[in-house]
Parts: structure tokens; C-alpha cells; sequence
């Protein structure tokens, strides 16, 4: 039997076929000279790279930037959706307890030993972007600062990261970490650091996708370096440290919706009234700002412009019932937990009021947590009583049973023009004097400060 390639037109068809099947290869072979598979070793030179300032290539470095983001690469699918962790040799020392530091909470370290943040400019997307990630919290810089780049330089990379991330998802959570503090000695002196901390507060804020956590004065000794208990070699953390940085990172996860979902449970005493439904702001407003107010804000803006709160003034009294959230974000009703968020630019004093005012002799209970160094009030018909990260923020540095970064509960009994106040049953003011009526506060400055189970009850 003759072959079929010999008939004329059977030849005709083979020849077209396999011509097709020839210029599929060719297409295939030329796509895969255009598109080579993504290299995952450091670049061998700085040119068009983007942002400024040192890269690493120590052997060393090269080694594990290679295989750290080998690994990761075979994990993108597994890590979808995760809370990525972002940054040097301190995010990368959690390693496995990361996860166990975050019940509930599916996570990714992306830490790099040795990282700068020219370096996670330059992995962000196969390392980060390409897991869409849920949030990202981020820390980096004390390298930059320790292969002698000024704070200037590393601040402009977490400003492009930052956009990035943003251009990414602009809803996307970031916390940003400030630096923490480590020693001249590891060639990071604390004035670099604070003036690193001081340009990321301006970097972040027109941004409200980012939440600034001050975990430098979490950390910093009274001479402003790291201290040995909690940073053994004056640069890494230890269990301790860990363990701080985990629960003041909690909060503004929570508040951000990734922690602390459920609805708190909580059955109100039968003599006390909730002045909080939990779900909303019915019963809260805005009340005009006092002249006293006004007058305040303008010298301390006049005397120092360049780090003067921001300050609302309002003029007409304002009422929240039945909504959820200011119309500027600032207090949110979120899981039982009525939530004064921190503010973009580091500063913004702010008041929220019940719109009821308290005439008779009553009892105050409410239970508060704040991250490192916020700094908040309650007032208690007019009157302020500091309500703050107590330890770092003062002025009740002394308390022997405040739990930072967890909660705690305010007892104020209010008689005959006097307010007795406790946190977790230490005295705070034993006789504040307080006006005859008035409405019950809750400020916002600095720092994020969450409320809860906030009841009064009336005394004769």
C-alpha cells in the first residue's frame, strides 16, 4: 500500500499540517525566549532597580535571599489570602511561632535576615503582591540605617512601598511598624531611629489604608536604645519581645477586621444601664468645641506649627444614631468594642459624648485597651481623667496591675462633685472634682484606644 504522504492530495494536507504544527512550535519556542522564568537571586547590580540607598550582597546574603525565596515560590498557591509578615531578621526570627502568636489568623513570614528596604522594593511582587495578601505588616529600615544610609533615604523606599501596596488594593490594611530601637554599638543610633520614625508619621499621613503602630517607644530603654532583657545582641528580640510585639500588633489587627471577630459576650448588671449598644453609636455625638478648646488649639498650633495636633473644631452639635462609624472614621462600633482608630497624621484630638447628660450621684464601669503609647481620656461630665497606655504614656507609670495591650477596666464613682477612680482596683484619683451634670467622653488623640461594656448605674 502506497504511503499516504504519496497521493497528491493527501501530500498537500500533511504538508499544511505539519507546517502548522511548525509554526506552533516556533511561536512556543519564541514565547519562551521573551518570557524567561522569574529569577529569584539578587541582581547582580543596582541598575534599574527602584528606590535608592544600599542593597546587600554579602555571599551570605545572596545565599539565603535565594533560597528563602525558592521555597516561598512553591508556596504562593498554599498562601493566598494570608496576613503577610514583611521585613528583615526580626520578622524572619519568628519563624514558626509567628502563626502560634496568632490563633485563628492564617499568616506568611516574609522576613529576609539582613534585608534593606531597597530589598523589599525589589521582591515585593513575587514574594508579596502575588499572594493578595488580607494585610500586610511591615517592618523595615534598621539595615538602611546600619550600612550608614540617612533616615531620609530608607523613609522615601516605605513611601513607594507603601504605594505599591496601595496601587495593589487600596483597601488593603497595612500596619506599619515604626523601628525599634537598637544601640550605637550595631551603628544604629537612637536619633537616627526616632528621625526614621518621625518621617515615616508624615509618610502615612494621607493614607487610611495604614495604621502607624509605635512599637519604638514599646521598646526603648530610658536611654533610648534597645534594651538587653528584651534584645539580648541590641538588634533581635527575644521570646519576650516577641510576645510584645504580638499583642500590641493584635489590636490594630482586630480593629482592621482580622482578629477579635466574634461579638463580645457580656451580660450587663441588673442595676446598670449600657451607655453602648455595641453595634452602633446611638446615644453618641459631637458636641460644639469649647472656647477654652479653641483657644488651646491655636497657641499650641502658633508655638509649634510643625508638630501641633490637628485639632476639629465643631460648631453645631452632631448625633450618630443608628450609624456604625463617624463620617471620618474616627470612632467605629465594631464586635461590641466602640473603637477610637488612630489617626493619619500621628495626632487629632477629638471628642464623642453621650448625647444624655448625668445629674445624680452614679457608678462607671468600662473596660479599655490601647496600643503602645496611645494616648486618650474619659470625661467624666466634663472633666478628663487620662485614659492612656498607662506604663509608657503616663501619668500613672507606677500601676502594678495594668495589663498593657490587653484590657482594663475603669471603675469612676461619681459623689456629691467628686470622682473616685480605679484601674483594675489601683486608685487613679481618689476625689477629682467633677461639675454637678453633665455628659459622659470619650477622647481621641494619639494611638488607637478601644472601649467596651461601658454602663452606668445610678446611686441615690
Amino acid at each position: 500500500m502506497p504511503h499516504p504522504a504519496c497521493h497528491p492530495l493527501r501530500a498537500f494536507r500533511f504538508l499544511v499540517v505539519s507546517a502548522a504544527l511548525l509554526f506552533v512550535l516556533l511561536l512556543d519556542s519564541c514565547s519562551l525566549v521573551r518570557k524567561p522564568a522569574v529569577s529569584y537571586a539578587i541582581p547582580a547590580t543596582d541598575e534599574g532597580l527602584p528606590g535608592a540607598g544600599p542593597i546587600r550582597r554579602y555571599d551570605w546574603f545572596r545565599k539565603l535571599w535565594l533560597e528563602r525565596r525558592t521555597a516561598w515560590a512553591a508556596q504562593v498557591q498554599q498562601d493566598q489570602h494570608a496576613v503577610v509578615f514583611l521585613g528583615d531578621s526580626i520578622t524572619q526570627g519568628w519563624q514558626d511561632q509567628l502563626a502560634a502568636s496568632f490563633p485563628g489568623l492564617k499568616v506568611a513570614n516574609r522576613g529576609i535576615s539582613g534585608d534593606t528596604t531597597r530589598g523589599l522594593l525589589i521582591r515585593l511582587r513575587e514574594d508579596v503582591l502575588a499572594l493578595h495578601p488580607a494585610a500586610v505588616v511591615l517592618l523595615i529600615g534598621t539595615n538602611d540605617l546600619g550600612e550608614k544610609a540617612e533616615p531620609e533615604t530608607a523613609a522615601a523606599n516605605i513611601q513607594l512601598l507603601l504605594a505599591e501596596l496601595r496601587k495593589h488594593n487600596p483597601a488593603m490594611p497595612v500596619v506599619l511598624c515604626e523601628v525599634f530601637p537598637s544601640s550605637p554599638a550595631k551603628d544604629r543610633p537612637a536619633e537616627k531611629i526616632k528621625r526614621l520614625n518621625r518621617l515615616l508619621r508624615a509618610v502615612v499621613r494621607d493614607q487610611p489604608q495604614v495604621t502607624l503602630l509605635d512599637t519604638w517607644t514599646l521598646f526603648a530603654g530610658p536611654d533610648g536604645d534597645a534594651k538587653p532583657e528584651e534584645f539580648p545582641d541590641l538588634l533581635h528580640p527575644n521570646a519576650t519581645g516577641y510576645a510584645k510585639w504580638a499583642a500590641a500588633l493584635r489590636p490594630a489587627l482586630a480593629t482592621r477586621g482580622l482578629l477579635d471577630t466574634a461579638n463580645d459576650e457580656f451580660t450587663i448588671e441588673n442595676d446598670f444601664t449600657s451607655l453602648f449598644n455595641g453595634h452602633d453609636l446611638t446615644g453618641w455625638g459631637y458636641r460644639p468645641t469649647t472656647e477654652a478648646d479653641i483657644k488651646s488649639a491655636k497657641r499650641w498650633a502658633a508655638s509649634d506649627p510643625a508638630n501641633a495636633a490637628e485639632w476639629p473644631i465643631v460648631t453645631e452639635p452632631v448625633s450618630f444614631n443608628g450609624q456604625t462609624a463617624t463620617p471620618d472614621g474616627r470612632y467605629v462600633a465594631l464586635h461590641g468594642r466602640l473603637v477610637v482608630t488612630t489617626p493619619t497624621g500621628y495626632r487629632k484630638i477629638q471628642q464623642l459624648w453621650t448625647t444624655q447628660e448625668f445629674p445624680q450621684n452614679f457608678v462607671l464601669k468600662l473596660e479599655f485597651r490601647a496600643t503602645p503609647n496611645t494616648d486618650s481620656g474619659v470625661y467624666i461630665r466634663g472633666p478628663q481623667l487620662q485614659c492612656r497606655d498607662y506604663l509608657l504614656a503616663g501619668p500613672y507609670k507606677k500601676l502594678q496591675h495594668y495589663r498593657p495591650q490587653e484590657w482594663n477596666e475603669l471603675v469612676i464613682i461619681v459623689r456629691d462633685g467628686a470622682a473616685h477612680c480605679t484601674c483594675n482596683g489601683e486608685v487613679l484619683e481618689d476625689a477629682m472634682k467633677v461639675p454637678a451634670t453633665g455628659p459622659i467622653g470619650l477622647e481621641g488623640d494619639r494611638g488607637q484606644m478601644e472601649y467596651r461594656r461601658i454602663r452606668l448605674q445610678t446611686l441615690p
